[in-house]
């Protein structure tokens, strides 16, 4: 399984970005919202949902692993498949996204090409208590907030306090309330932080 792609990012569209990762050019689909985050740049770390199907071999990048885990979210809706997930995606940024779930806003979600009323409201139905229980509510619209070198280490933070088998929902308030006070901190530092708090 391959969690991410780090390298050269050679060719970019809205919707696609082919990165050189040590002499092999990988193939990405991405979201608007990724197609932002890393345009103008020449390295490049995107994390990558596979998708493997009988007639193809599809490979997802996310700028953040926020990003991946909603998309992941959204494809165990019946009737979403990977490409209307980016399309949601792309149409909406990841807070936008958990505050039109979380608030119920099925006119919202039905603006987005290619979602009906019912589609809207199954997306809703499904997936607002998934993330209220998964607290990315709140973290996304944190993140949000971080510059890219804040949200390396919170991502690495996050990565680290779930291996020593905190919950990741509580490491992640955690995490954001810490890096907020102070910016600065070094990922080592944010640990040891968090493990006094949690």
């Amino acid at each position: 399984m391959i969690e991410y792609i780090r390298g050269e990012l050679i060719e970019t569209t809205p919707a696609f970005a082919v990165v050189d990762c040590n002499g092999i050019g990988y193939g990405i689909n991405i979201s608007l919202n990724t197609y932002s985050a890393i345009q103008g740049k020449q390295q490049v770390k995107l994390y990558i949902y596979e998708a493997i199907r009988e007639d193809a071999y599809v490979l997802y990048g996310f700028s953040t692993k926020q990003e991946r885990e909603l998309f992941l979210l959204l494809i165990t809706v019946p009737g979403i498949g990977g490409n209307t997930a980016r399309m949601i995606l792309s149409a909406l940024s990841p807070s936008e996204l958990c505050n039109v779930i979380s608030s119920g806003n099925d006119k919202l979600l039905k603006t987005v090409k290619g979602i009906g009323l019912k589609t809207a409201q199954r997306i809703i139905v499904d997936l607002k208590d998934k993330i209220a229980s998964s607290g990315m509510e709140t973290v996304v619209g944190t993140t949000a907030n971080l510059s890219a070198a804040h949200s390396e280490v919170y991502e690495e933070a996050i990565a680290a306090l779930t291996m020593l088998g905190f919950a990741q929902a509580p490491s992640q308030k955690v995490v954001a309330a810490i890096l907020k006070e102070e910016p600065d901190l070094t990922v080592e530092k944010v640990i040891k932080l968090a493990l006094k708090r949690l």
